[in-house]
């Protein structure tokens, strides 16, 4: 597999989904700072740990839809088509979360199971529209090969990103945990949705100009 994955596109694709899980790993909306606040809680490093496997595999089922949608797309209509179709997604998106995005708050209890941390991070990561943002490096490995070719790359994709991703947030989670705590972050924060709007945006603004 990992053969695959190193073949099947250029390397400035590959670095677009390693970026892209670095960036998601870093948002605490996509889990760290719910794993170091359960540790926190709880006192124990053991939680925190313990609850970042979930948050990656809901992270992870995703991604994998929004990548598996494209590569089925780009294996059947026209690359312009997808081009004018992904930007207008991401611009709209974009617009919808600036407007309506912190009424979709998805709350989830300090004493969740494992199957409730995933659906949450599932939820968080859909809600968000992290997945939008490898749709369009995958078009480039969609030109041919087949369905189960360009399902195969999805699959790569998610799990190079999952991986990026649970790297990221769990070295984040640890040093919040060990050294920072949440009341340094809360008076140093940054605003991660205001970024990610903006990286929707200027994304979808590419891909049409690129169309």
């Amino acid at each position: 597999m990992m053969d695959g994955l190193f073949d099947a596109g250029s390397a400035a694709t590959w670095a677009a989904v390693v970026g892209s899980g670095l960036f998601h790993g870093a948002n605490p909306a996509m889990g760290w700072l719910f794993a170091t606040a359960l540790g926190l809680q709880r006192g124990s490093r053991t939680a925190l740990l313990m609850a970042l496997p979930p948050l990656a595999l809901g992270h992870a089922a995703s991604i994998l839809l929004f990548t598996s949608s494209t590569a089925m797309l780009g294996a059947s209509l026209p690359r312009a088509w997808l081009h004018w179709l992904l930007g207008a997604l991401l611009i709209g998106w974009a617009v919808y979360q600036h407007l309506y995005g912190h009424r979709h708050r998805v709350r989830i209890g300090m004493t969740a199971s494992f199957a409730g941390l995933a659906a949450w991070s599932a939820a968080m990561a859909t809600l968000h529209g992290a997945g939008l943002m490898l749709m369009p490096a995958m078009l480039p490995l969609c030109g041919g090969g087949g369905a189960s070719n360009v399902l195969g790359v999805s699959l790569q994709f998610a799990a190079l990103h999952t991986v990026t991703t649970f790297v990221t947030s769990a070295a984040i989670a640890l040093v919040a945990y060990e050294y920072v705590g949440l009341g340094l972050l809360r008076r140093g924060w940054v605003n991660f949705d205001w970024l990610w709007r903006g990286a929707l945006a200027a994304t979808g603004a590419l891909m049409i100009a690129t169309g």
